[in-house]
């Protein structure tokens, strides 16, 4: 029981660090950084980046006892994750929906949208622990993906306002 109780107080060590991350990166490309003066701005990133650093100084990793079939499944899993990130800047609406394909596949829950089928088998091949890993890996990379659209809309919407403004001005 305190093997267990160890490995999962572990566990979630390495998903706070995640966590953290996510966290000061989303701060450091806030749109709110835009708002705030050149000084507080630097003064920020500054301390962002601090912070960053220390984070990343700890290590915690729990180990997951794997079969030859499972480390393979995992080999196989993680390498369609990435080939996908890879051409995410390509096509970031279809990767968004391969991605979310993926997620479904992961899922007890019924998905709004289609599931992998090939994914699916391939996880299922999977540790339970790699199993949530690459849920988690998902999660984070749509949550990410639907940061970057908010962004990406609102600045769009920053331009367009520009634009309208100084066609005001030339009228």
């Amino acid at each position: 029981l305190r093997v267990e109780a160890f490995r999962d107080a572990a566990s979630a060590m390495e998903q706070e660090k995640e966590i953290l991350l996510e966290m000061i990166h989303n701060i450091q490309n806030s749109q709110d950084m835009r708002h705030i003066s050149e000084g507080e701005r630097e003064e920020l990133n500054l301390t962002a980046n601090r912070l960053m650093g220390r984070t990343l100084t700890v290590e915690v990793s729990v180990e997951t006892i794997r079969n030859a079939q499972q480390q393979e499944s995992l080999l196989h899993a993680t390498k369609m994750i990435d080939e996908i990130v890879n051409k995410l800047l390509d096509d970031l609406e279809d990767a968004k929906i391969r991605l979310m394909s993926l997620y479904g596949a992961c899922t007890s829950d019924v998905p709004a949208g289609p599931i992998d089928q090939k994914f699916q088998s391939v996880v299922i091949g999977c540790a339970i622990e790699d199993q949530k890993k690459i849920k988690r890996r998902l999660e984070t990379l749509l949550r990410n993906l639907e940061n970057s659209e908010k962004s990406i809309t609102l600045l769009e919407h920053q331009k367009s306002s520009v634009r309208q403004s100084c066609n005001s001005k030339q009228d």
